[in-house]
């Protein structure tokens, strides 16, 4: 007997269809017909349901919340969702760099920490990692660092031997392969790990004057991870095992939370410091900047499609609003462009107006047309114009979040500051911030990774490269690798 009360299955038209189960034949047992548009239109969907998988940080999953500020820090910046007393709601996306949609949560390698804050002016997006440093300093050779990381083309498969002769011959990435060998290169779950910006941004208050920031997501959960035994085993019980930790923690009332702490740098001190504060592959010493609480993330919703609300989320840092800015970090400045460009490549160039990446305040925008846009536009759709279309408003939206340059065009490195090198800080790292119990990890995780299939002369190269860091681990990493 029928259940009335059920709802119908419809066509994605909306329209009711008189089967789930069978096709429309000639006969019980005769050809299907072409003309059973509900078939057509099931088989049609499912071969384009997947849309392509972002090119790195592919494999993830995320949920929503809300950021309340818990302290004043209206003299450093004008931003509303710094405002004291602000409530924002929030997505966060956590990810992987090197896999694939379908690869192992638990391989070693960064975790991607991704914010939306769909704030009173608009989205603001913070693009980070849970580690506070990065590979390399010049976007010039990101594109070359993911794929030394992903896979050979003649074989399709990962190979350690391509990651370490790239990262040897990239002094630059001693302090991200420090933190990735040690415990924080896997994460026991996403709620324990911190999140960073990493980056260096520009704070701009309400009086006009600028101010350096960093930005530190510090786990209430603690920080906690898995060795590398522990995580090769979960690898192959539970390859989600971060995703539906996440999911199951929340959907349980466990709810996770993040409390946010910045370092603040006068601006005019960024000239003269000691290192280059725009470097993305330094930290700023918690001595010389310490942290100043902001307020609270806390993760309480599961999205309800992952696919719509999760897997269709777009993030992308030039999304900074008034009173927030980007600084001269390189790396920074080159990803102002290239996500926003990945976003359009993968989803089409309206994806703003999905659901998920939608605003909650106004739009007001000239943008037109373009495959998959469903907001009205309305005349006129020009600008300037006397047709009482919308129009900038210098005077009260000026453009503050700048820095002053100039000089010839160049290709060139930084300029130096008296204590920039590439080995100081992760030395300083493991032998200032790591117990022995932690560089024990470290050197049988380097170990471990360097014996699979490491070759001459990169191997040597790796000695010699953690040598740098620091002299004691090199030779014990050595002594143990060539030990068998």
């Amino acid at each position: 007997m029928a259940d009335n009360n059920r709802k119908p299955t419809t066509t994605d038209a909306g329209i009711p269809v008189a089967s789930d189960e069978h096709s429309l034949t000639v006969g019980p047992d005769g050809p299907i017909l072409l003309q059973d548009h509900y078939l057509i239109e099931q088989m049609a969907q499912f071969n384009r349901e997947r849309i392509p998988e972002r090119q790195p940080h592919a494999k993830g999953a995320g949920a929503f919340g809300r950021f309340e500020v818990t302290q004043d820090v209206s003299a450093y910046t004008k931003a509303a969702v710094f405002q004291p007393g602000t409530k924002t709601d929030t997505l966060i996306r956590f990810s992987t760099v090197a896999g694939e949609r379908g690869s192992p949560d638990t391989w070693r390698d960064p975790r991607g920490f991704a914010l939306k804050f769909y704030t009173t002016e608009g989205n603001y997006d913070m693009v980070g990692n849970n580690t506070p440093v990065f590979f390399i300093r010049d976007p010039l050779k990101f594109q070359h660092f993911i794929r030394s990381q992903k896979r050979r083309a003649d074989n399709g498969l990962r190979d350690h031997d391509m990651q370490w002769d790239f990262w040897t011959l990239s002094p630059e990435s001693a302090h991200q392969v420090t933190w990735l060998m040690g415990d924080r290169g896997i994460p026991k779950t996403w709620r324990h790990m911190n999140g960073y910006s990493s980056h260096t941004y520009m704070w701009v208050n309400a009086g006009g004057e600028r101010f350096w920031v960093k930005y530190h997501f510090k786990t209430d959960q603690g920080i906690d991870f898995l060795t590398q035994e522990e995580a090769d085993r979960m690898a192959g019980e539970d390859s989600d095992y971060h995703r539906r930790d996440l999911f199951q923690a929340i959907e349980r009332g466990d709810h996770p939370s993040w409390t946010l702490k910045v370092q603040i740098m006068p601006f005019q001190e960024a000239e003269t410091y000691r290192f280059n504060p725009f470097d993305l592959t330094k930290v700023w010493p918690h001595g010389d900047y310490p942290l100043h609480e902001v307020g609270r993330l806390t993760l309480d919703r599961n999205p309800t499609d992952f696919h719509t609300e999760i897997e269709q989320a777009a993030f992308e840092p030039n999304n900074l609003v008034p009173g927030i800015g980007p600084s001269p970090d390189k790396m920074l400045l080159a990803r102002l462009f290239s996500y926003a460009d990945a976003h359009r490549a993968r989803m089409g160039v309206n994806y703003k107006q999905i659901p998920v990446n939608r605003p909650q305040c106004p739009v007001h925008s000239y943008s037109k047309d373009g495959a998959m846009r469903v907001e009205n536009v309305t005349d006129p759709v020009y600008a300037p114009n006397s047709k009482g279309g919308p129009q900038a408003d210098g005077e009260r939206f000026p453009e503050a979040e700048v820095w002053n340059a100039s000089g010839e065009f160049v290709r060139a490195a930084y300029t130096k500051r008296k204590d920039d090198d590439d080995w100081g800080q992760p030395g300083a790292l493991v032998r200032k911030v790591m117990d022995d119990e932690q560089r024990d990890r470290l050197v049988s995780n380097v170990v471990g990774h360097l014996k699979q299939g490491v070759t001459e002369p990169v191997l040597e190269r790796a000695f010699e490269y953690w040598r740098n860091i620091d002299q004691e681990i090199g030779d014990r990493i050595a002594k143990n690798v060539q030990a068998g």
